[in-house]
């Protein structure tokens, strides 16, 4: 039987970036952090040796913790978890193994400072289309799962973030924003360590969308429709956001995972008069 106690890199990293991603805890001393203060993607920091005074935050979530390589801390931490309630495994061989593995780590010091509820806080203009979509898309799958998003009138965004605590993205002026002919969307997939190859490819899709230069991805076009409808539908921005997260789960998982597939329709005479399809992925 496998063990659920237990789940590598590579397993985990096929988990990020998706629905199915489980919570993900960074728990290793803070003078471990210090000498490398990166994070796994969508991972939240803790203290291992506390985990009595915390677990019971995250009973019946599935949580995958990880410390520096995946030993005592990390057990403990783990087997706390399960105390109070949650499905907890450890990440094998902990920071060290996913960092050997080449995969991507975001800095923790371009992270904006989290709120009392442990959440990280974002403001940009109201009445998104492409953009303001695809960054809180980003940042809510490999960044923190738990972000906020405020919508407001362009010209409040400066203010509010002062205001508010918040990190402006999208607007001019700001480190989160449009870089020469790159769309905030490129930005924060470069700053945030997460260039990988399906990531780089959707920024393809998001750029032509956003910049209406639909020739640099054949999907930039669809996109750009879609997003548009989306905003005909929808007055509240944020049950737009919410409507919009799953076209980009697609868009992702087809980056990752469909590139070589195509579909087809029966063209023989045979599969048209016995009404028997072609199968759909070739």
């Amino acid at each position: 039987m496998p063990d659920e106690t237990r789940l590598s890199p590579s397993d985990l990293f096929n988990l990020i970036g998706t629905t199915a991603c489980p919570v993900v805890l960074d728990v290793r001393r803070d003078e471990d952090f210090a000498v490398d203060p990166q994070l796994v993607p969508t991972a939240a920091r803790r203290p291992g040796l506390a985990a009595a005074g915390w677990a019971q935050g995250f009973s019946a979530e599935s949580v995958v913790v990880y410390c520096e390589r995946g030993l005592k801390i990390s057990q403990g931490a783990a087997a706390w978890l399960r105390h109070a309630g949650a499905r907890a495994a450890i990440l094998e061989g902990g920071f060290q193994a996913w960092k050997s593995a080449g995969l991507p780590l975001v800095p923790e010091t371009k992270l904006p400072p989290r709120d009392d509820q442990d959440r990280t806080l974002w403001v940009t203009r109201a009445r998104p289309k492409i953009d303001r979509i695809a960054c809180p898309w980003l940042i809510r799958r490999f960044v923190d799962p738990a972000a906020v998003f405020l919508f407001v009138e362009a010209s409040q965004v400066p203010a509010v973030a002062e205001r508010f605590g918040a990190t402006a993205f999208d607007v001019d002026g700001v480190f989160w924003s449009h870089r020469g002919e790159g769309c905030s969307f490129d930005t924060m997939v470069e700053e945030l360590g997460l260039a990988t190859p399906p990531l780089l490819r959707l920024a393809d899709i998001v750029r032509g969308a956003d910049t209406a230069r639909p020739e640099l991805a054949p999907q930039a076009a669809g996109l750009l429709a879609v997003s548009l409808g989306l905003s005909q539908i929808y007055d509240d921005d944020l049950a737009q956001l919410d409507a919009a997260l799953p076209v980009y789960d697609a868009l992702y998982r087809w980056a990752r995972d469909a590139i070589t597939e195509t579909h087809s329709w029966p063209t023989s005479a045979s599969g048209i008069a016995s009404g028997v399809r072609e199968p759909a992925h070739v």
